[in-house]
């Protein structure tokens, strides 16, 4: 029995040997271990050589090949070859195939920013040393685009089982996902799958200094205007009120003081400079009444100015 095993998504093939005498005998492949049954449950034949799948391949010489793509879990199993006789009993070939699932392949998330250099390190096992080392991207590794044959793609060989694939000049387009291997055929534990991120310096600047900060909207700055406005006006009108106030109890002040009549000295000392004032209204008052004949009052006539000087007060 042939043991053959191949890994999800990949394609394996079956090789089936026959006798040169059966170079023009139908071909079959079936599933199980079912001889008597099996042609009736082929699941390709050398007359129909294409079956979704599947697909036959006849050299015409001593064997045959079946060919399996897109390989799922399900796939893993028991299956024969089998050469029909038109006398005697068919001939089978038995084969075991095994499909590994895809927890095998090493995947790796990395980030980068754009305008600068990224660096992908990819493993390889020991006996591919001297194998073709590559880099694509793409959803799917069996139809991802290869990467280079870029100039801003370089690769570099490692002594520790592994190399380096650096890619320059970063731009948002260079997000997604890339595959790095050293096997053509992506067999398991040969290749590793990289999520790539690609940021921008002018966002991350920004995200870094306004982190947990909410600017203000438009609506409540203009809430904060119309409230500010009416406080300052309030202000103003108290500070004018207050200066009014005390303006008004200054100049009733002054009035109050120039109102208040001049006091003598208990003792009869009069201020000169009072004495001074209150000399030209005595005289006036003296001079307006020529025609006081009042008996009682003193006669002026025969006295010097320095004597009524004197004697007024």
């Amino acid at each position: 029995m042939n043991k053959i095993q191949s890994h999800e998504e990949a394609s394996v093939s079956i090789s089936c040997p026959y006798e040169s005498q059966d170079k023009n005998n139908l071909k079959y492949l079936c599933r199980g271990k079912q001889p008597s049954t099996c042609l009736q449950q082929a699941v390709i034949t050398s007359d129909n050589t294409q079956n979704r799948r599947f697909r036959l391949t006849d050299d015409k010489t001593t064997r045959f090949t079946v060919n399996i793509a897109s390989l799922t879990l399900e796939d893993s199993g028991l299956y024969l070859c089998g050469v029909h006789r038109n006398t005697g009993l068919d001939v089978f070939t038995a084969v075991e195939l095994k499909v590994k699932e895809w927890c095998c392949v090493k995947s790796k998330n990395m980030s980068g920013i754009v305008g600068r250099a990224v660096t992908l390190q990819c493993p390889y096992p020991p006996q591919h040393q001297n194998n073709r080392k590559f880099l694509c991207k793409g959803d799917k590794h069996n139809s991802c685009t290869d990467m280079m044959n870029q100039s801003r793609v370089t690769l570099h060989n490692d002594l520790n089982r592994a190399f380096l694939v650096t890619i320059k000049d970063l731009e948002a387009g260079d997000a997604g996902t890339y595959w790095c291997g050293s096997d053509a055929q992506w067999s398991v534990g040969t290749y590793t799958k990289i999520h790539l991120s690609v940021d921008s310096p002018q966002l991350t600047t920004i995200s870094t200094s306004t982190e947990g900060v909410t600017p203000p909207s438009p609506s409540v700055l203009d809430a904060g205007l119309y409230v500010v406005l009416p406080v300052s006006a309030v202000l103003l009108l108290i500070m004018a009120s207050v200066l009014v106030i005390v303006y008004k109890h200054k100049c009733s002040k002054d009035r109050g003081d120039r109102s208040k009549p001049k006091t003598v000295d208990p003792q009869g000392v009069v201020d000169s400079e009072d004495l001074y004032e209150n000399h030209d209204a005595v005289v006036k008052m003296k001079r307006y009444h020529p025609d006081d004949t009042d008996e009682d009052q003193p006669d002026y006539k025969d006295v010097s100015s320095e004597q009524i000087y004197n004697n007024e007060f």
